[in-house]
């Protein structure tokens, strides 16, 4: 992620100019952002109904496109977004630590936990979206444990998504490799059952749900949602823990509309942006905005605990492991 950040400076003069040419117009908010499409489309219309006059320009793609894009962007001296609503905090570590992210100290983060936001106020969680176990309904086993996943009777039948490419799966790497329970032999394990990986969720998703493969690692609301539209998958938070990426928020410092960005920010944490993250089916990061439909009152998720800096510090080394383990 640092060297995609820092790279692509040989395109820079080109892209720059490109993008010169089609700057947005001044009161435009431009919004890059990894949610899925619907998701982003209520999100803004949603945004622009609370703010009525406000224009917003998306660029909507996942967390290593988007990543691509931007550093092209900085490279040409030409970065385009104002906000940024992508999956990791990892990410967004990487970026106050280079300067790219704008303070917002007067943010209001009433009702949010303190580990969901950063300290110095430059991103925000907006909800927590925890990465567990999905099974389709036909399946033999019914997985409960992490350590179910690396058994003998699972072997052939588990999909991943990579986190090569997603950025809740990358966060669970390094998290699960941080764990004096799991570390990297939890992967060993997978890789000697002949688990697979593929592209992102969504994949998984399909190949669980279509019984392609059994069981998958997946992230919640995914699973859930699913579930809910009838699809004949179910899922598991283990109890030993799961990880959980907090889609946060963020103006970049080079933001040319920051008034409206601040406007995004506070939306994204009010009370009514946080209740249309629990309508679109996501655990809201204000636990007073309720819960989604598919987690009953009285089923507690437990959280991993996850030293985010040291993820920050090992994240791209957990990668070229994992790459070299499963191949890129």
């Amino acid at each position: 992620m640092k060297t995609i950040l820092n790279g692509l400076a040989a395109c820079g003069a080109a892209l720059a100019l490109a993008l010169s040419a089609g700057a947005t117009h001044a009161g435009t908010l431009t919004l890059y952002t990894s949610q899925p499409e619907a998701d982003a489309t209520r999100t803004v219309e949603a945004f622009k109904a609370a703010n009525p006059g406000v224009e917003v320009e998306i660029f909507r793609s996942g967390t290593s496109d988007l990543l691509t894009k931007l550093a092209a962007e900085f490279a040409a001296g030409a970065p385009q977004p104002d906000v940024l609503l992508i999956a990791d905090a990892v990410t967004m570590e990487l970026l106050k630590k280079d300067g790219r992210l704008l303070p917002y100290a007067e943010a209001d983060v009433e009702g949010l936990a303190a580990d969901s936001y950063d300290a110095a106020r430059t991103y925000f969680g907006s909800k927590l979206i925890t990465t567990g176990i999905a099974y389709n309904t036909a399946a033999a086993e019914k997985p409960q444990h992490w350590a179910d996943l690396v058994k003998p009777q699972y072997k052939d039948g588990v999909v991943m998504p990579s986190p090569l490419y997603s950025g809740a799966a990358a966060y669970m790497m390094s998290g699960v490799a941080l764990d004096p329970a799991l570390g990297w032999d939890f992967y060993a394990g997978l890789k000697a059952n002949e688990a697979i990986t593929v592209r992102g969720n969504g994949a998984v998703l399909k190949a669980v749900a279509g019984g392609e493969k059994p069981y998958g690692i997946l992230v919640d609301f995914m699973a859930l949602n699913a579930r809910a539209q009838g699809s004949p998958v179910e899922f598991v938070f283990p109890s030993e823990g799961v990880t959980a990426v907090t889609e946060p928020v963020a103006i970049l410092s080079t933001a040319r509309n920051v008034e409206d960005g601040k406007r995004f920010v506070d939306f994204i944490l009010s009370d009514e942006g946080q209740k249309l993250a629990r309508d679109m089916g996501y655990l809201p990061a204000k636990a007073s905005a309720g819960r989604p439909d598919w987690l009953p009152e009285g089923v507690e998720v437990k959280l991993m605990p996850v030293d985010i800096g040291a993820v920050v510090e090992r994240i791209e080394a957990d990668k070229a492991r994992f790459a070299e383990l499963f191949g890129g």
